[in-house]
């Protein structure tokens, strides 16, 4: 029985592996069988990363960046009995405005998926004079509502909570120029309606620790633990080969999660294997989605890898909290509420 308690739905079909018996240094293990998506896995796609996915009519249907043959980047839909092993449909997803008129984005890549409520909510970067945020919703997976873009360009790396929190939504973004930012810092933004956002809060600031200094950006959506918002995301190193992608973790208040209880000095994952070190982007592990379970306290972690594969990595509620604890490193600007 899990210590920490995970606020979320029993997934009893959850992709899973147990933790090999010889020593894992960090909290997270990787799949044996990763890569679980190679190379051109539909028509016209050469690859399929950063992606998310979330469980669906007790099987698995997920949202996925299909970088096309043309190298312009679509979400692509697919669907998994196991959450493993996927099938695509050939054709990207086709938006919608309100009026069910055809609503398509330039380009949309690296995608979220979140259900708050009865709704499940797609969040992506696009372009919008400039890389921005784009947003749609459906209760169906066959229609694709767009909805208005929550924010002004320059901005990149959103996440909305998976509930309420004070009767509004929340999301994460990080402020971001079109290229590799200067800006590396993640906020906070609430709306009534998902078309005003206001009350912006500052989060987090790129770290100290060498891994994630030069920026931060939210992952997947934030879980809710009975310790509080738990948080996987990437941060940015710079080296003289080029930049390295790790996912670090932290622990954010439940009720103002522009607050930060914890937050771990250590990432919980670099790249180390090849599908991780080689590829079209090499030298990245981006976290973009996780399944929990809340009967036994187990996380699957969904991640891109080299801007080329996806892999799956597993952690435990307990285990990955008190690494977290353990390990922390909190900063003034991380514990104050950033309404500075």
């Amino acid at each position: 029985m899990s210590k920490i308690k995970l606020i979320c739905p029993e997934v009893s079909n959850m992709p899973w592996q147990d933790k090999k018996e010889e020593p894992v240094q960090a909290p997270i293990w990787r799949y044996s069988e990763n890569p679980i998506i190679g190379r051109n896995p539909v028509k016209n796609v050469a690859r399929i990363f950063n992606s998310a996915v979330i469980p669906y009519e007790g099987e698995f249907i997920g949202v996925f960046r299909g970088e096309q043959t043309n190298g312009i980047p679509y979400i692509y839909l697919g669907r998994s009995q196991d959450g493993i092993h996927w099938n695509f449909d050939e054709n990207k997803i086709n938006f919608v405005d309100e009026e069910g008129n055809a609503f398509m984005p330039i380009y949309a890549y690296d995608p979220r998926l979140v259900k708050v409520e009865d709704t499940y909510y797609i969040i992506w970067c696009q372009d919008f004079y400039g890389a921005a945020i784009g947003m749609a919703k459906t209760t169906d997976f066959k229609t694709f509502v767009r909805v208005e873009n929550p924010f002004l360009p320059f901005n990149r790396n959103a996440v909305l909570f998976p509930r309420k929190i004070n009767d509004s939504f929340m999301m994460l973004s990080r402020p971001s120029d079109s290229g590799h930012t200067p800006f590396g810092d993640i906020f906070v933004s609430e709306s009534k309606d998902l078309v005003y956002w206001g009350k912006h809060r500052h989060v987090m600031s790129r770290g100290k620790s060498w891994w994630e200094s030069l920026k931060i950006g939210g992952g997947a959506a934030p879980i809710e633990t009975s310790e509080g918002w738990l948080l996987f995301y990437h941060g940015v190193s710079g080296t003289c080969n080029g930049y390295v992608y790790s996912i670090g973790g932290a622990i954010l208040d439940i009720d103002n999660p522009s607050i930060v209880k914890y937050r771990c000095e250590n990432f919980l994952l670099t790249p180390e294997e090849w599908y991780e070190e080689r590829g079209f982007v090499p030298n990245v592990v981006f976290p973009c989605a996780t399944i929990c379970d809340s009967a036994t306290g187990r996380i699957t972690v969904y991640y891109g890898a080299a801007d080329s594969y996806v892999g799956l990595a597993f952690t435990t509620a307990d285990e990955i909290v008190a690494y977290i604890k353990e390990h922390s490193a909190v900063s003034k600007d991380d514990t104050e509420i950033g309404m500075r």
